[in-house]
C-alpha cells in the first residue's frame, strides 16, 4: 500500500527558476539584485511601478493622468468583450491602462518619465496610452524636463483599430516638438518592445539603450520567417543583434541603468535641478474613471 504523499512544507512563491540558466533562485535575493539572475545575468521582467522605484530618487514620483480610461470605442469582441479585458487588466495591475506617466528625479535630474506595463493587455498602446505619453512629452516641453520612456509593449492595441495606430503619429509629432525645443529624450527598450511602439517613439530618442537580451522588433521572428521563407540569423531581434547593426546606442545592465541615464542626461546638456519631493508615489492627481474617459 502506497503511503499518502505529505504536502510540501515549503511556502509557495519563495523560489523561481531562471529561464536563462535553470538555476533555482530565492525570490528575496533576486529582488535585492534588481530581478537579475546572479548566475547568468538574465533580466526578469519588471512591472511599471517597480521600474519607477528602481530609477527614481528615493523611489517616489508624482503620477499624472491616472484617471484616463478607455470607453471601448468600437465595442470590440473577439474571444471575450474588450470591456472585459480592460476590467481584467485593471484588476491584475491596479492601473487603468498600460502606462504610468510621472514626474520625478534621477540622480537630481528632474525628469518626465513614462513606464509601460506589460501586465495590462501586453502593454499594448491604445488611445489612453497614446494620450498619456503625448501629455508627458508636452510637459517635458513646457517644463524643459528631460523625457525618459521605459518601453515594454506588444505593440498597438488592435481592439481599438485605427484609433490605436493613430497614436504612433500623434506621439511622433509631439516628439518632433520636443526635438525642436532641444529637450533631451532617452528611451530604454526592455523585453519585449515590438509592433507600433518600436515603429514610433521607441526608436526616436536622442539616446536609445536596451537591457541585455531584450526582444526588439516590429513583426515577430516567426511571422518574418513565414513571410520570407528563410531562417533568420541566430539572436535576430535581440538587443545584442540590434546594437551590432546600428539600431541601438548601447546595452545597459539594469543594475547600472539609473547611473547611465543620469550620465546621458548630463552629456545631452541637462542640469540637475532643485525640486521638492513629489506629493505621493501613487496617483496623487487621479481622476475617478466615471469623470474622465477618452474616445
Amino acid at each position: 500500500m502506497t503511503a499518502p504523499t505529505e504536502p510540501s512544507r515549503v511556502p509557495e512563491g519563495l523560489w523561481v527558476k531562471c529561464p536563462g540558466c535553470a538555476q533555482i533562485l530565492y525570490n528575496k535575493d533576486l529582488s535585492a539584485n534588481s530581478s537579475v539572475c546572479q548566475q547568468c545575468a538574465h533580466h526578469f521582467r519588471l512591472d511599471a511601478a517597480a521600474r519607477l522605484r528602481s530609477l527614481l530618487d528615493d523611489g517616489v514620483w508624482k503620477e499624472h493622468d491616472a484617471g484616463l480610461v478607455s470607453n471601448d470605442p468600437l465595442g470590440f469582441t473577439d474571444r471575450k468583450p474588450y470591456a472585459v479585458r480592460l476590467q481584467e487588466g485593471m484588476a491584475a495591475t491596479g492601473l487603468r491602462d498600460a502606462v504610468i506617466t510621472a514626474t520625478g528625479a534621477i540622480e537630481r535630474f528632474a525628469v518626465e518619465i513614462v513606464a509601460m506595463e506589460y501586465g495590462f493587455i501586453g502593454g499594448s498602446m491604445g488611445v489612453v496610452v497614446g494620450e498619456k505619453i503625448t501629455r508627458a512629452v508636452e510637459r517635458s516641453v513646457a517644463r524643459r524636463h528631460p523625457l525618459v520612456i521605459i518601453c515594454c509593449s506588444g505593440g498597438a492595441r488592435m481592439m481599438e483599430g485605427t484609433l490605436s495606430l493613430m497614436q504612433m503619429a500623434k506621439i511622433s509629432v509631439a516628439l518632433a516638438r520636443l526635438d525642436r525645443a532641444r529637450v533631451p529624450y532617452v528611451a530604454v527598450l526592455t523585453d519585449p518592445t515590438t509592433g507600433g511602439v518600436t515603429a514610433s517613439f521607441a526608436m526616436l530618442a536622442d539616446v536609445s539603450m536596451a537591457e541585455p537580451g531584450a526582444l526588439i522588433g516590429f513583426a515577430g521572428p516567426r511571422v518574418i520567417e513565414q513571410t520570407i521563407r528563410q531562417k533568420l540569423p541566430e539572436g535576430f531581434q535581440r538587443s545584442e543583434f540590434l546594437l551590432e547593426h546600428g539600431m541601438l546606442d548601447m546595452i545597459v545592465d539594469r543594475r547600472e541603468l539609473r547611473s547611465t541615464i543620469a550620465r546621458m542626461l548630463s552629456f545631452l546638456g541637462a542640469a540637475p535641478a532643485a525640486m521638492g519631493p513629489p506629493d505621493s508615489d501613487r496617483r496623487p492627481d487621479a481622476v475617478p474613471p466615471s469623470e474622465l474617459t477618452l474616445d
